[in-house]
């Protein structure tokens, strides 16, 4: 599973990241970190971007940049 098939009100866990590079660095520097827990808060018009709620922080994630981490429903 991953978080970007997460809806609004449902929880998850990071289990990791799947990519590498600036985009990893950056996603870690945001909080998205192995066994983390993200909520999905809502989604836009269109679905894309999704709202996040990360360690009391609210962050905006593509569908192609949350595909990217995987985990636990």
């Amino acid at each position: 599973m991953t978080l970007n098939s997460l809806m609004p009100g449902q929880k998850g866990i990071i289990k990791k990241i799947n990519t590498s590079g600036e985009l990893r660095r950056r996603l870690l520097d945001m909080g998205l970190i192995k066994g983390t827990e993200v909520s999905c808060l809502f989604k836009s018009f269109c679905g894309d971007p999704k709202a996040y709620r990360v360690r009391g922080t609210v962050i905006a994630l593509r569908n192609n940049d949350s595909a990217l981490i995987d985990i636990m429903g």
